[in-house]
């Protein structure tokens, strides 16, 4: 789920977008507000994944937060007991970028069937990059002379892969996958900006 507006605070819709997913709203809420810090809400995305872990079910949840100033990212999980804590709980991290710092937001549409002419995308992913995780691919380096025993060292990329959401009409429902190309392009926008 999400929305955009440059005019006026989002905070309620988000609130209700949350309040939606019945995933522990007013600890979500909490966690979610605390990291905005009293900012206006520009844009959101809401996304609950329930994932399969042996025979139960875990929940998670991710809010993806746009402010004039930065881009806020909230996850919660729920957990069974344990030594620490003695009943099932909730965690919820919350990370705030200011926009100045991401460098890439990479978005891939999968559209099928693309000879119908233009259909909404099946699949969304929305990739954000501000320096906080990289991954590095290496392979041994070569040249084209066959003979060669020389060691050409390694050649490789580097990728800036902080955070990712992949969203599917068939799993999420069209209007997710939607909502989260609204959600990037509302980021891009500001991060060129910025």
């Amino acid at each position: 789920m999400a929305r955009s507006s440059t005019d006026h605070d989002r905070s309620l819709d988000l609130r209700h977008a949350i309040d939606r997913t019945g995933y522990y709203p007013d600890v979500v809420t909490e966690g979610v507000a605390a990291a905005i810090g009293g900012e206006q809400v520009v844009s959101y995305y809401v996304h609950h994944e329930p994932t399969f872990e042996r025979d139960e079910v875990r929940r998670h949840l991710s809010v993806v937060v746009l402010t004039p100033s930065r881009l806020i990212l909230a996850h919660t999980d729920e957990h069974p007991a344990d030594d620490l804590l003695p009943e099932p709980y909730t965690s919820t991290s919350t990370e705030a970028i200011r926009l100045s710092a991401v460098k890439s937001v990479v978005v891939t549409r999968m559209i099928a069937n693309p000879t119908s002419g233009p259909t909404p995308p099946a699949e969304a992913v929305m990739t954000i990059g501000w320096g906080g995780v990289s991954r590095i691919d290496l392979e041994p380096a070569g040249c084209n002379d066959p003979e060669c025993e020389a060691d050409h060292g390694y050649t490789g990329v580097l990728a800036s892969d902080d955070f990712s959401l992949r969203v599917s009409a068939a799993a999420d429902g069209t209007d997710a996958v939607a909502g989260l190309l609204s959600f990037a392009e509302s980021l891009s926008a500001r991060t060129h900006l910025s």
